[in-house]
């Protein structure tokens, strides 16, 4: 590794690789990924990326509309105008990355329909969208050789110096080592893992939320918490893999206990309602009837459509025991989305000199309270690629002293981190804030959770990656409670 670089991007996740990519390659970028860099969120998106790119059929102002609609109208317009009308020609380049999207037997783009959505645009690869986009960046990153990529690396410290950055980083085995940036990016994706049951990967621990508030950065909507009404309901593990929306656009019914088809008891759309609306409802019938059974049902489509349009879907569900061509599918709403974050504008600047950040840790106002199905991969690429963009143009300025790492005094060594406190918080949290807040629940944990967040910030622990887990997933807790209840 070297001393200095103009840019650290942490995450490897679609932002982090979009960014890296669309900076200038005369730019030195050092890309952190937590564990390897095929793990992320943005792997695991199913459905895939929403964009007009059809004109003929579709149009910018009902995907505007569509979005504005599913977000309850808490969205940032300019934001959103950004989003939708940049987001074509962002989506439209990952062919030249490699990344290959379905067609249909004409050779055009195969576009599906999703909950929200008033057009088919959503592109897809078959149900492995972002694993197919993660794959193709990452190989094109690789490729860069002024990107160099340290893998199973965790930020643990990010200081201001004069131009820029120091970063304090654990290398594999928690070897400390600190460097310095004149820019970083935020791509550390989101929150999931602060919940008993959650779709996301076990890097979720909003480490990039915590160390930008550090430094003073505005964290806005960390309330804004998405639950996707369609997980796979295991019967055991955190992590639960989900069954896509797109499943429901190619035409599954949700049913209850009693196999009762029930979605438009409450909604005009039935399951293709947004995601909230959809997981609301779920809710509201278990309580009607005493039950947390619920299932999908495709089983009315042709056997070799299913297998062929959803393979990952089809073999995981396989696993369980569910032949979804033949069975129905047991689901239940989970932990999925964060709409808030780290407050940026539409360059992704942050209110700290030369900090961006990008994707779902950040806050573009896009989603407002509630995210529309596959907003999330076109958010990553428009807001990443502005970030590098607006870098790029600012990296020639010869005012900005040269950055230099600092002393290192971020790391030491100490007690080991009491067990059960990560435990203790997804406790905490999926009690008190699952789907419908919970009051009484939110009074008696936020005292809790900011008890641990003191024993945490104060203690003389031995700096690891489970010190900076605990300590990520306690501040994120403490600003969702805190909002909540207006604390």
């Amino acid at each position: 590794m070297q001393e200095t670089y103009d840019v650290i991007i942490v995450g490897g996740g679609a932002a982090g690789l979009y960014g890296a990519l669309n900076l200038d390659e005369k730019v030195r970028v050092l890309l952190l990924t937590k564990q390897q860099l095929s793990l992320s969120n943005s792997a695991l998106a199913q459905g895939g990326i929403a964009a007009v790119v059809d004109k003929s059929h579709d149009d910018y102002r009902l995907h505007i509309a569509d979005t504005l609609i599913a977000g309850g109208y808490k969205n940032n317009l300019e934001a959103l105008e950004v989003l939708v009308t940049e987001g074509p020609d962002c989506v439209l380049s990952l062919p030249g990355y490699g990344v290959e999207f379905d067609e249909d037997r004409q050779g055009k783009l195969s576009m599906t329909l999703e909950g929200g959505h008033s057009r088919r645009r959503i592109l897809h690869h078959k149900d492995q969208t972002g694993f197919e986009v993660v794959k193709k960046l990452s190989e094109a990153v690789r490729a860069r050789p002024n990107i160099e990529i340290v893998e199973d690396a965790a930020l643990f410290s990010l200081e201001q110096v004069p131009g820029g950055f120091s970063a304090g980083i654990l290398l594999p085995g928690e070897e400390p080592v600190t460097v310095a940036a004149r820019f970083c990016i935020l791509a550390t994706g989101g929150i999931g893992r602060v919940y008993q049951y959650t779709t996301n990967s076990a890097i979720a621990t909003g480490d990039g939320i915590m160390l930008a508030k550090k430094l003073g950065a505005e964290i806005r909507n960390l309330s804004f918490v998405q639950f996707h009404p369609t997980a796979f309901a295991a019967d055991e593990g955190r992590e639960r893999f989900l069954i896509s929306e797109a499943v429901r656009g190619e035409g599954a019914v949700l049913l209850n206990c009693d196999f009762r088809r029930f979605m438009f008891d409450y909604d005009e759309r039935g399951e293709l309602a947004p995601r909230d609306v959809v997981s609301r409802h779920i809710i509201e019938e278990s309580r009607k009837t005493g039950s947390e059974h619920f299932y999908l049902d495709i089983t009315h489509r042709d056997a070799d459509f299913l297998r062929d349009r959803f393979p990952g879907i089809y073999t995981r569900c396989l696993e369980e025991g569910i032949d979804i061509t033949k069975d129905k599918i047991p689901v239940f709403p989970c932990q999925h989305y964060l709409m808030g974050g780290i407050n940026v504008d539409t360059w992704s600047r942050t209110n700290v000199a030369g900090l961006y950040a990008a994707g779902e840790c950040s806050h573009t106002g896009v989603h407002g309270q509630n995210r529309l199905a596959s907003n999330s991969l076109l958010e990553a690429l428009v807001f990443s690629r502005r970030a590098a963009l607006d870098i790029s143009a600012r990296i020639d300025d010869e005012n900005l002293p040269v950055p230099r790492p600092g002393s290192g005094d971020w790391y030491h060594d100490g007690e080991p981190l009491p067990h059960g406190l990560r435990t203790r918080i997804r406790e905490i949290m999926q009690k008190s804030y699952f789907v419908f807040p919970d009051r009484d629940a939110l009074r008696e944990g936020l005292p809790e959770v900011r008890s641990i967040l003191h024993t945490l910030q104060t203690g003389k622990f031995r700096v690891g990656r489970d010190l900076l887990e605990a300590t990520s997933l306690a501040t994120v807790a403490d600003t969702i409670l805190s909002e909540v209840l207006g604390a």
